[in-house]
């Protein structure tokens, strides 16, 4: 087999076997086969596409360059929970108390934020003294005991994933479906859950920019779990403004425990609640999708959410202590609203950049986070202001940049008709 027929192949439009799927990867992690051919092939695909066979394959070859997680002495369905990135986005940390509170077995591999979406290790991190770096018979352990853990993702995971992530960034090929899906899919196999929910992120914050193209990869990727015999649902969900009220990692860390206690807002505990339906559903904990959401609202009204992620913290060696003293900042700096109008939308690019700016965020991986600094937002789309009125707050612990106003302005766009207030949970796909 040669690595140039199937490229020609692919280049043609033709379909890959599994055979030469398994070759092209095996070849390229093992370092048989050159950057330059896996490039070719690459772009190939960004303009050939894969059929659902071919993309299932190529996910199984990736899920087998590397571990796979046991979970077998794990009782219980497992469950599990990926977003495909979004500014604000804290809901592994609400919904993961909630379903472990009702008995069912979160775990989760998780990852660091790159650019302006935050990831939920580096907001696990900004807790004092909790660890991610759980070693697989601890991480076991907990989940058996309190129904929970999340860990970071070791290097031993896929490691195809990482090598191809790589070279589709510098090659432009990133935006391809099967791609996306493949690499998606793989980690979340390799993870070993039983039950994956798939928060599939569209609009202005989000890397699917239309509902089209996120109902192409969210019946893709469910597609794929399906034939791993996995039960797999993919929500689509809003990101042309952040989740929530808060950007930064402490800040998002304190409406979580808001959340928890009731007290969250409305777009974020909705999202969560309608996530942990399904999985506390799947996981055998309730007789219907409908009664698990009651279920899970309860749990947040009788307080045994809030305790569970507390219980959570503590397993991982994290301790908050008082709220009020949690968040330290040097200056938080008002933004006011330049006329009065609807707020039709609030760009969450732009919003996470500013967070990332602050230094909230990072721009490579090597960069370190400040976790007090970040955005608190006092208005939402569809809320009317009058000029002069606060939509958000600024957390630094240094001086702004002149390009965080300019970005602010840019963010708001205010009309005078009436605006809808959005949907959080666009579309539901399952299989």
């Amino acid at each position: 087999m040669r690595m140039v027929d199937i490229i020609e192949k692919k280049r043609m439009g033709e379909v890959n076997t599994q055979a030469e799927i398994d070759f092209l990867i095996n070849g390229y992690v093992a370092g048989d086969i050159p950057d330059y051919q896996i490039s070719s092939w690459l772009m190939a695909v960004f303009f050939q596409g894969m059929t659902e066979e071919e993309a299932y394959h190529l996910t199984i070859a990736m899920l087998h360059s590397g571990d796979i997680i046991d979970l077998s002495q794990i009782a219980g369905v497992k469950v599990d929970k990926h977003s495909t990135g979004g500014v604000g986005d804290k809901t592994t940390l609400v919904l993961g108390p909630i379903v472990a509170s009702v008995g069912a077995k979160l775990a989760k591999l998780s990852g660091r934020g790159l650019g302006h979406t935050g990831g939920t290790l580096d907001k696990m991190e900004s807790i004092d003294g909790l660890s991610f770096a759980l070693p697989e018979d601890k991480f076991i352990k907990q989940v058996n005991d309190i129904n929970m853990a999340v860990a970071g993702q070791t290097k031993k995971i896929v490691p195809a994933d990482k090598l191809l992530y790589a070279l589709r960034d510098v090659t432009g090929t990133v935006p391809s479906k099967p791609l996306i899906a493949s690499s998606i899919m793989s980690k979340k196999l390799a993870s070993g859950a039983d039950v994956i929910c798939l928060d599939v992120k569209i609009g202005d914050g989000a890397f699917m920019k239309t509902i089209e193209e996120a109902v192409d990869l969210s019946k893709l990727m469910v597609s794929i779990g399906s034939q791993s015999g996995k039960k797999v649902t993919a929500f689509i969900t809003n990101m042309d403004q952040p989740l929530g009220m808060t950007i930064g990692n402490r800040l998002e860390i304190k409406e979580v425990i808001e959340t928890l206690s009731g007290n969250g807002p409305n777009d974020l505990e909705t999202l969560c609640l309608d996530i942990a339906s399904y999985m506390i559903f799947y996981a055998k904990k309730a007789d219907s999708v409908e009664s698990a959401r009651i279920l899970a609202k309860e749990q947040i009204t009788n307080g045994k959410a809030l305790a569970k992620f507390y219980e959570f913290i503590e397993a991982q060696g994290g301790k908050i202590g008082d709220l009020d003293k949690f968040i330290t900042v040097k200056e938080i700096i008002p933004y006011y609203a330049k006329k009065t109008g609807y707020i039709k939308r609030i760009k969450a690019l732009n919003i996470g950049l500013v967070s990332m700016k602050l230094g909230g965020g990072r721009e490579t991986k090597e960069q370190d986070i400040d976790p007090n600094v970040g955005v608190v937002l006092h208005k939402k789309v569809s809320d009317y202001v009058k000029k002069g009125d606060l939509l958000c707050e600024l957390y630094c612990n240094k001086a702004i940049g002149s390009d965080i106003v300019p970005m602010l302005d840019d963010a708001y766009e205010l009309v005078t008709e009436v605006v809808k207030k959005p949907d959080t949970i666009l579309e539901i796909i399952t299989k």
